[in-house]
Order: C-alpha cells, then structure tokens, then sequence
C-alpha cells in the first residue's frame, strides 16, 4: 500500500468516526429532551391531582367541621 493510500484510508476512517459521534450525541440530545419532557408532563399531572385533592379535603373540612382551609 502505498502513502497516499494510507492517508486515503485515514481520511475515510476520521470522517466515519466522525459522523458517527455527530449521529450518536444528535440521537442523545432527542433521547434527552423527550424524558425530560416526558417528566414535566407527569410532574404538571401530579401537581393537578394534588390540587383536585387539596379542593376535596377543603370540601370535606367545611362539610364536617364547618371550617375553610387556606
């Protein structure tokens, strides 16, 4: 093999590696933004519950005691 083959060869294998580092660390970027998105979903989901609860247990309190929670 001759010197400018072997440079070839380098050249070839350095931008492979290379698109593939682009590929993986674009694909984790995704993978990263989707979970964190996904968590904000389901931490706004259990916030609304709370809140749905919070309303049922003042109902209860003016219901049974008479009294109004803040």
């Amino acid at each position: 093999m001759t010197e400018p083959q072997v440079w070839t060869l380098i050249g070839v294998f350095a931008a492979g590696l290379f698109g593939m580092l682009t590929l993986m660390s674009t694909m984790f970027v995704r993978i990263i933004r989707t979970e964190i998105g996904s968590v904000r979903t389901e931490i706004q989901g259990v916030h609304q519950r709370l809140d749905r609860i919070d309303g049922d247990i003042n109902a209860l309190m003016k219901h049974t005691f008479g009294i109004q929670r803040d």
